[in-house]
């Protein structure tokens, strides 16, 4: 089994440009949407059915949205509203990926080449990076590349 290449991207403070090209320069088959909310107004050219209409458009890239990949409105807004610790937030994050078991009922097949995307800019205080890790934790063999 070859090893599944897995990019990340956050379309907060990029413009369209910069993001649709990144992706296609990177190789991207398909975006994987791992948003709780994916209709928002934080980017326009971000909101569900624009994105998939630009994303096959501009690049050829598929569109596909996985909340079951996304944390639930409470670890959310115990981290965003209240300001929570970003260590309690990936505790709880890990354990909700634990619970779900992504691993075990999406196919591995389906990351190759595709990208996770969310908001925030940095992969760093995000749960993008989270499921990219988790996932290369189960399946060993997984190469994550943050756009």
């Amino acid at each position: 089994m070859s090893a599944i290449h897995l990019f990340t991207i956050g379309f907060t403070k990029k413009p369209a440009e910069a993001f649709f090209s990144r992706l296609s320069r990177a190789g991207v088959k398909r975006i994987i949407d791992i948003r709780l909310n994916n209709v928002s107004q934080l980017a326009g050219f971000a909101k569900r059915d624009d994105l998939r209409y630009f994303l096959k458009a501009t690049c050829g890239i598929d569109y596909i949205h996985l909340p079951e990949l996304a944390p639930t409105q409470d670890i959310m807004d115990d981290f965003k509203k209240k300001k929570g610790d970003w260590s309690a937030y990936e505790k709880a994050f890990q354990l909700l990926l634990k619970e779900r078991r992504p691993e075990e009922t999406l196919s591995r097949d389906l990351f190759d080449s595709a990208c996770l995307l969310c908001s925030e800019d940095k992969p760093d205080h995000c749960h993008r990076r989270l499921v990219a890790e988790y996932l290369a934790d189960k399946w060993g063999d997984v190469e994550i590349v943050h756009l």
